[in-house]
């Protein structure tokens, strides 16, 4: 169950360097005072968009499971100038909690401009286990609480005319071995929302979801996972400009972003040379059966 809010001291600089990170359609400057929830915020690309929203002055509320983490995480958010950052953890496995954090960041920021979708539950990184069950719950944090969050979110987002960002991946684009449970999930995502476009379009809703496809970021989970299987390291980008990409592309409005850039051409070409696509990814692991 959502636990109570744990809130942290509101401190207004007299102003955050938004050092021209955001150069699209929209000014930097609409970032600051922005009203932002960001999910599975206490560690990685989550953590690190915290930062550069707080660098840019925005309000913030993050959520995550690790209540003592998300506290340090806040407290580093208002160093770094937000107008607010206050934390709430949730777990997002339950059925409860996901409505439950939209309806205190509403509460506490007095509305919503961003939802910024980015948790991920646990997935073991190996050959399928056939563990359905497994599948189930990774579903429910992966996608279903997307879904309950943007639901309780919309109206507010209608009313600001805010956005959605939704943090996706390659893997919901391309299949690969060892991430079965994991690339559902995506996969699931991308056709959600890519749908929920259309639909919002079609209603002349003024709410942006900017769809972003990552490809392999540094983060301590993702190196973990493939070190016994890959030597993909020295491509993987950084944590922190994945989170500058993902804001931007929020901010700018864009329906889909792709980051690093090369993730682009893979899933442009994924289908001219199906046979080469799949030799090619099969032969990347090291792997004996």
């Amino acid at each position: 169950m959502l636990t109570q809010l744990a809130r942290v001291t509101v401190s207004v600089p007299g102003s955050a360097d938004a050092g021209g990170l955001i150069t699209a359609s929209r000014d930097p400057e609409s970032i600051r005072g922005a009203k932002v929830l960001v999910t599975g915020a206490s560690t990685g690309i989550g953590e690190q968009m915290a930062y550069h929203y707080a660098r840019l002055g925005a309000q913030i509320v993050i959520t995550a499971r690790r209540e003592s983490v998300l506290k340090e995480v806040a407290e580093r958010c208002l160093e770094l100038g937000a107008q607010k950052a206050l934390y709430v953890p949730g777990d997002m496995g339950t059925m409860a909690d996901p409505e439950s954090v939209v309806k205190f960041a509403v509460q506490a920021l007095g509305g919503l401009d961003y939802l910024v979708l980015n948790h991920i539950g646990p997935s073991p990184y190996e050959m399928w286990n056939r563990d359905i069950e497994h599948v189930r719950w990774l579903m429910q944090v992966n996608f279903f609480s997307y879904l309950q969050m943007t639901t309780s979110a919309l109206p507010h987002l209608e009313d600001s005319g805010g956005a959605i960002i939704v943090v996706s991946s390659l893997l919901g684009k391309m299949c690969n071995p060892f991430v079965a449970p994991y690339s559902a999930t995506k996969f699931s995502l991308n056709g959600f929302f890519g749908t929920l476009q259309h639909e919002l379009a079609m209603q002349r809703k003024n709410v942006s979801i900017t769809i972003c496809v990552l490809g392999l970021i540094d983060t301590e989970n993702a190196m973990e996972k493939i070190k016994d299987y890959s030597s993909l390291h020295h491509i993987a980008s950084t944590a922190s400009d994945a989170a500058l990409h993902i804001i931007s592309a929020g901010a700018t409005r864009q329906k889909e972003s792709f980051f690093p850039f090369y993730v682009y051409f893979i899933t442009l070409f994924r289908d001219w040379f199906a046979f080469f696509r799949d030799l090619t990814i099969q032969n990347s692991y090291h792997y004996e059966p």
